[in-house]
């Protein structure tokens, strides 16, 4: 069930880095009630991949909690959590770096050659920015995300 949601959302595979993540391959949490949803990929070891994160009532902790149970479970043997946005994601840029995420890296053009197998990404994003690039950010595992 939870992967059926996060396909609806954002279809099946995501990718990242010209990478493929499909989401009956990945691991997934579920918030409360299905308040939330957090799948993530083991296969880079010792790096997890958070492939997607989805509050449905935002502003309410549950992506937080969602990033801290992670962070606890994949603790003892991986070595750091990373993740990818979009260039226009400023919210999620925002909640990452304020939970000790740091930015690790930038692919200028990898939202366009992704378009290219994923017809359904959009031109454009949010706050009407337009969808070019996408930017990795990581967490070292010795820490506490929040």
């Amino acid at each position: 069930m939870a992967r059926e949601r996060l396909k609806a959302e954002w279809g099946d595979p995501q990718l990242v880095r010209d990478t493929s993540y499909f989401l009956n391959e990945c691991s997934c949490l579920i918030a409360g009630d299905f308040a939330g949803v957090a799948a993530y990929s083991l296969r880079d070891r010792p790096i997890a991949e958070l492939v997607s994160i989805n509050a449905f009532h935002r502003h309410s902790g549950v992506g937080t909690a969602l990033l801290n149970y992670l962070v606890e479970l994949l603790r003892p043997e991986y070595e750091q959590l990373r993740l990818a946005t979009t260039n226009d994601n400023l919210d999620a840029l925002r909640f990452y770096q304020r939970r000790g995420f740091r930015l690790s890296a930038l692919r200028l053009g990898a939202v366009d050659r992704a378009r290219i197998k994923k017809a359904s990404i959009p031109v454009e994003g949010d706050f009407g920015i337009p969808l070019h690039d996408e930017i990795d950010l990581v967490l070292p595992l010795g820490s506490s995300p929040a």
